[in-house]
């Protein structure tokens, strides 16, 4: 029996597919190592460079990335397959949901602190939808709304000012004479 072998063919896009998705992976232990007053309520930085992808990228690259986060930084965490990575996923998920249609709507008025905001409440109501479902079967985890949707405006809002300073960052540094 002659052995067969599988060659992968790794082009410029996997590479630069794999580099992000690492970022985001290390702003999610970031994310982790953080302590908040609430289960739940984080910052989301991996969500920078969702954002960024998409905007220099398109959708299929940062559905790559978000779900390439998600599974690897549940395994570093050691909560694939646990309660957490199901939140993370379904968060992500809805918020790659929204941003599939955000992305069509007017430059002129959207941006990306718009998309990070649309984005993160699309995030935050995945998980308590989830939650409400999977984990706390009552209604009483709605009471909870407020408070998450306080943080999702918050980081949404920081979340997109960063992502809007790094894209003019890069903007600056990609021209021909370094000053945009």
């Amino acid at each position: 029996m002659i052995p067969s072998i599988i060659e992968l063919k790794v082009d410029a896009d996997d590479l630069r597919i794999a580099r992000l998705a690492a970022a985001a992976v290390g702003l999610s232990l970031v994310d982790a190592a953080i302590p908040l007053p609430l289960p739940g309520v984080k910052p989301g930085l991996a969500n920078i460079v969702a954002l960024l992808v998409l905007a220099r990228y398109g959708w299929t690259s940062a559905v790559w990335v978000s779900v390439l986060r998600v599974v690897a930084s549940s395994l570093l965490l050691g909560q694939f397959l646990a309660p957490g990575f199901f939140l993370s996923l379904a968060g992500a998920v809805c918020s790659l949901a929204a941003l599939a249609f955000v992305r069509f709507l007017p430059a002129r008025g959207f941006g990306l602190v718009s998309w990070s905001l649309i984005a993160s409440f699309a995030h935050i109501a995945g998980q308590v939808l989830l939650a409400r479902l999977w984990l706390v079967p009552h209604d009483g985890i709605f009471r909870l709304a407020p408070v998450f949707a306080l943080s999702a405006l918050i980081f949404g809002v920081i979340n997109g000012l960063v992502a809007c300073r790094l894209q003019q960052e890069l903007n600056v540094n990609a021209s021909p004479t370094g000053r945009g």
